[in-house]
């Protein structure tokens, strides 16, 4: 199971500034980051549950099969493709010309502090 750092966006930016001047990398550096927990909730709407469940089932050779299967124009569907690339849970097989999206994650674990800001996400 891969875990997500939840962290704000001006903790990443201190992060990467105090790297640059030579401070130690985090010992969680390099993996997945996002803002919190809320914001990727926000990103598994129904229509991109769907989304994921048809790149992992149907396996669209690339992005425009995907757009057939899904009636969606190709501008939009690649929108909402860069945002669930983004958060780590789809990649792209590229094959010439083709890029096919992957479905990475399996399954989810949110472990939510409700006292702190110290949420966790493992990715499956």
């Amino acid at each position: 199971m891969t875990k997500t750092k939840v962290q704000s966006w001006a903790g990443f930016k201190n992060d990467l500034l105090a790297a640059a001047k030579g401070a130690p990398a985090p010992t969680d550096a390099g993996g997945l980051v996002v803002e919190s927990a809320e914001a990727l909730m926000r990103l598994l709407t129904p229509e991109n549950r769907e989304l994921l469940r048809l790149i992992r089932d149907e396996k669209p050779e690339s992005v425009a099969s995907l757009a057939r299967l899904t009636h969606r124009a190709v501008p939009n569907l690649l929108r909402t493709l860069g945002k669930l690339e983004a958060a780590g849970l789809v990649a792209f097989k590229e094959d010439g010309k083709r890029r096919a999206p992957v479905s990475l994650a399996r399954r989810f674990s949110v472990h939510i502090d409700p006292y702190s800001s110290k949420d966790r996400i493992e990715v499956a």
